[in-house]
């Protein structure tokens, strides 16, 4: 190896260098690499490994926020039903956060590359710490759901934008080992959340769970933006497409009505619904002749082409929607074959939700010391999907039940830090955001789109009325445990065709090279 060859193997400039530099620009759409090819806007000194764990404790810290919010909620709900004596509104406190939340993903991202991080996780912030203050002011349980709409669309931003601040701050190649620690915020607020939602509502006040959300946002800001100043600056000025924008967010606020309402409120044939499909299915042929033809779209589509982009991103929306529909719908198979409480069902879902965390550690050490990084996730959601298939097939004792659950969310969890970083790695640094905001939304739409199928298989299953809603709980109670246990072989085996489904994805993704330090055969060599 002569000298040349020595030198363009170092380590790539953490700070400065687009990621994609690494990767084959060459075979990326001209769209895609003219409007990529962009300097940082101004040159930056170097993060201290002091201040790279500030910021990302502080990334945590927010990531916890929109997290925690998703969780802490369910338990409070009967409380705040009883207090505002509404009862048939109650499911719209949910609803109109998720609602929100996913329509504007995409819209900060995208305006996270055009007028910086710090502006959109200040704006993201305010949001999310004024519709707390409002859910929490709410007098009755209409001005709750639109405080709690508001609240959504900070929580929607959070998302993609953190995910940002990270690739500006951490190289591809060491950033998986980052999205583990995040996968545990997750876990953290999936535990916690319920918990300390039903001790605010029963001994304190159901208030509280919104009022928490606003010493912590600020400590948040307070502990993120002194540092922000110094983080590289990708993004590129441009004008925003507004309209491509709203015609997005409206066919996906429509979809999620879709997914909600129907089977529930509606027949899934009914008019309305059909109605409901057709107009969203319009507004999104809309979006995609309008971004055809725009100068500079809301969403460029060649980012969504290529070898890497459709398979990531289908691969984390088939792990994400396998591991929610399952988290959604196993209380009530362990309540009905087990015998479980609702407390003890909670408590039987920690595997599910914890040893996931393991499987993206382990993804991320891979990605940092592997050069063939994305074969941990092929034989992890492989794995997956087998332990899946067992479940499908074999009815269980409750203790072999959890085991293989563990197995499933083990090697489900591999599949989410390979499939943002290839995603991200994939693009130049001033399309990351753009990027992040379109893999959360379609992640989103796919985790909703699974636990509606997952509740309409269940359905047509037990041939009963399956909803969570108090005045159905009689029914689902007088199910015969063989036919609930008849009934769940369909949904685990739903579960284990979403991973075999993303193996598959991960096979066919391109493994283009990480950009940052060299792996130790690198080294050696």
């Amino acid at each position: 190896m002569n000298k040349f060859e020595r030198q363009s193997r170092q380590p790539a400039d953490r700070q400065t260098l687009p990621e994609a530099i690494e990767g084959d620009l060459t075979e990326m759409p001209a769209e895609v690499v003219e409007l990529g090819d962009a300097p940082p806007l101004a040159p930056k000194a170097a993060l201290t490994q002091g201040e790279v764990r500030t910021i990302l404790i502080s990334l945590m810290m927010t990531m916890f926020l929109a997290a925690l919010d998703q969780t802490i909620v369910a338990t409070a709900l009967p409380t705040i039903g009883r207090q505002f004596q509404d009862v048939s509104n109650l499911s719209w406190v949910i609803t109109a956060y998720l609602l929100a939340s996913t329509a504007v993903a995409p819209v900060f991202g995208t305006l996270a590359d055009i007028y910086g991080r710090r502006a959109m996780i200040i704006a993201a912030l305010s949001l999310f710490v004024a519709g707390s203050i409002l859910c929490a002011l709410a007098p009755n349980m209409p001005v709750l759901i639109l405080a709690r709409g508001l609240q959504g669309l900070g929580g929607g931003g959070i998302m993609p934008v953190v995910q940002t601040v990270i690739s500006d701050v951490v190289t591809p190649r060491e950033r998986g080992q980052y999205q583990a620690y995040f996968s545990g915020v997750w876990m953290a607020a999936g535990i916690a959340g319920p918990v300390v939602g039903g001790v605010f509502a029963e001994h304190l006040h159901w208030s509280m769970i919104f009022w928490i959300n606003v010493p912590l946002g600020l400590a948040s800001l307070a502990m993120l933006l002194p540092k922000m100043g110094k983080i590289p600056v990708f993004h590129r000025r441009r004008k925003v497409d507004w309209l491509g924008g709203v015609l997005l967010m409206a066919s996906a606020v429509v979809f999620m009505l879709v997914l909600t309402w129907g089977g529930n409120r509606y027949l899934w044939l009914s008019p309305v619904i059909m109605a409901m499909v057709g107009a969203s299915f319009a507004m999104a042929f809309a979006f995609v002749w309008h971004a055809r033809n725009a100068e500079e779209p809301f969403l460029p589509l060649p980012l969504l082409g290529g070898t890497v982009a459709p398979y990531a991103i289908a691969a984390g929306g088939c792990a994400l929607g396998a591991i929610l529909g399952l988290t959604v719908h196993l209380p009530l198979y362990y309540e009905v074959v087990y015998h479980l409480s609702a407390s003890e069902a909670g408590l039987a879902l920690i595997p599910l939700a914890a040893v996931s965390t393991g499987g993206a550690a382990i993804a991320g050490r891979t990605m940092a010391r592997a050069k063939h990084y994305k074969r941990v996730a092929i034989i992890g959601t492989a794995g997956s999907a087998l332990a899946g298939c067992v479940l499908a097939l074999t009815a269980l004792p409750l203790w072999a039940l959890l085991v293989l659950l563990s197995v499933f969310a083990l090697g489900l969890g591999t599949a989410f830090p390979i499939s943002v970083v290839s995603l991200q790695n994939s693009v130049a640094r001033s399309q990351i955001g753009t990027i992040t905001g379109a893999m959360n939304f379609f992640r989103a739409l796919m985790a909703s789109f699974t636990v509606a199928a997952f509740s309409a298989i269940l359905l047509m299953a037990l041939g009963a009325d399956i909803s969570l809603g108090g005045e159905h709980r009689g029914a689902v109670s007088s199910i015969p445990v063989a036919d609930m246990v008849t009934a769940f072989r369909y949904v685990f085996g739903a579960a284990a065709a979403l991973l075999a489904g993303a193996s598959l994805c991960m096979i066919l993704m391109e493994e283009r090279p990480l950009a940052g330090p060299a792996t130790p055969a690198e080294m050696a060599e």
